[in-house]
């Protein structure tokens, strides 16, 4: 049975989940935490998001949920194009800071040109993007975009979020760097 087809033949009314209940159970799944940043008009704008994913190999394929609610997405998805930059275990006031509303996001943040937008200098990753496709999802929008060009740095840890909290990952047999224990 296909899911239109069993979509149709379902009747049933879906059980309320609570949001509160949602977000709890949701947030067990650890995450890394990115910020979006493109030129706007000539300025750079960014944001925090933690619901990004690989989504195709070929063609190279991700996927990033924005709340529909965001003033900074639209000015992102006008430019068609933005760059991902992946934060560092030591990052966490970076992301509060791309995620608070009126703020100048950038401010102290050292940062240099991509070819899709503004890079966070001491990032572990960048993903440069132009946007594919969107999707109405709830209360947020699913957005796909083509990974146009990627680089990582050399060592360093991944900022997660984890049930609320931000942490860094370690992998098992993982050895720091001098750089990354300073």
């Amino acid at each position: 049975m296909s899911l239109q087809s069993k979509r149709v033949a379902d009747t049933s009314v879906p059980k309320h989940i609570d949001p509160s209940e949602f977000r709890n159970v949701l947030g067990h799944l650890p995450t890394g935490v990115v910020v979006l940043a493109a030129d706007a008009s000539g300025q750079p704008v960014g944001m925090a998001a933690n619901s990004i994913t690989s989504v195709s190999l070929d063609p190279p394929l991700i996927a990033v949920c924005a709340a529909r609610t965001s003033s900074t997405w639209p000015l992102i998805r006008r430019e068609e194009r933005f760059c991902v930059s992946v934060l560092a275990a030591h990052h966490e006031h970076i992301s509060r800071q791309f995620s608070r509303s009126g703020a100048d996001r950038f401010a102290r943040i050292s940062w240099h040109h991509r070819d899709t937008g503004p890079a966070l200098d001491d990032a572990i990753a960048w993903i440069d993007c132009e946007l594919v496709a969107e999707h109405d999802a709830g209360d947020h929008t699913i957005a796909v975009a083509r990974v146009l060009d990627l680089a990582s740095a050399q060592d360093g840890r991944a900022l997660v979020f984890f049930r609320g909290q931000y942490g860094r990952f370690v992998p098992t047999g993982f050895e720091p760097s001098r750089r990354e224990n300073g």
